[in-house]
């Protein structure tokens, strides 16, 4: 297969995630306060797209309060620093089952199964340009719990999504989510050319070698826009293989803790080294408007209350 090396790369800052990751580093964002400062440091830092779960200013356990979710958008829209904001719509999808012998009852400590307006009712009132829509179920990293994101709901996600202006970030964690993604195009669900992050890595999805990730590139169209992500020391190595690949760069704590062995690094850091290898490469990094010229985003404010 041919080299596509992109010319013009976006990166995307995934701040924060949902992980279990909160007591690994003090650099992981807990509270909207946390969250917005460090989405707007990798801004300055090059970020052009931060991706933004909340937490639960506590504990740091992952959390889908709407006021939790607009406290981190206005403050990020009020600070004066452009960047692309891109909402999380994968909470409310989680089955945890009992043991083997009895999965039935479900485990309440983590499951947490909501419909489809409830999952998307923060896209709905922050009105951020791009919102995640996971692709697919799968057996997760987690003892016996499931991302669970049937056809139907996935449907009804992505038409609120569509219907509110908001561009779907198609998360596809193997290949038959990049197959299931072009049929909810090819139903009008999802308007085309349609936006996709690979993720690579994530247990149990796509395994993170190199002929995995071109056999997902070659099921994305070639018209849409992709980039792709690998987990931990693999992240900065996915930045270059993406660029080589056509593609864009995700970096950040969510995926990756750690700058070098025994550094903890913060995100504007992880941005910072993402954005050396970009620029080496020979490729130019793309400001947030050149990002939203390039898939038709609108910025727009949220809700007023």
């Amino acid at each position: 297969m041919p080299l596509n090396m992109s010319q013009e790369v976006f990166i995307t800052c995934a701040v924060t995630g949902s992980g279990a990751t909160q007591d690994r580093s003090p650099h992981v964002p807990r509270s909207p306060q946390q969250i917005a400062d460090s989405a707007i440091e990798a801004a300055k830092a090059g970020a052009a797209i931060v991706h933004c779960h909340v937490r639960d200013p506590d504990t740091g356990a992952p959390a889908r309060h709407l006021d939790l979710y607009r406290e981190v958008t206005e403050r990020i829209r009020d600070s004066g620093t452009d960047v692309v904001l891109n909402l999380t719509a994968g909470m409310g999808g989680d089955i945890t089952f009992g043991p083997v012998e009895s999965p039935l009852p479900l485990s309440g400590a983590g499951t947490d199964m909501v419909g489809a307006s409830e999952r998307v009712a923060h896209i709905a009132e922050c009105l951020p340009e791009i919102c995640t829509l996971d692709c697919g179920t799968m057996n997760f990293a987690e003892a016996d719990y499931v991302m669970t994101n049937t056809p139907g709901m996935l449907r009804a996600m992505g038409r609120m999504m569509t219907d509110l202006g908001v561009k779907p970030e198609i998360e596809a964690f193997d290949t038959g989510h990049l197959w299931f993604a072009k049929q909810l195009v090819n139903e009008g669900v999802l308007d085309s050319p349609a936006l996709v992050q690979l993720c690579m890595g994530v247990p149990w999805g796509a395994p993170d070698d190199l002929s995995t990730f071109m056999a997902m590139v070659s099921n994305v169209p070639p018209d849409w826009t992709f980039s792709a992500f690998g987990l931990g020391r693999h992240q900065m190595a996915y930045a270059a293989a993406t660029v080589l690949a056509g593609g864009h760069v995700r970096v950040g704590l969510e995926d990756n803790l750690w700058l070098g062995k025994g550094d903890l690094a913060t995100n504007a850091q992880l941005v910072e080294r993402a954005a050396g290898i970009v620029e080496r490469m020979g490729a130019r990094l793309m400001t947030p408007q050149q990002v939203r010229a390039k898939l038709g985003l609108s910025k727009r404010a949220p809700v007023a209350r």
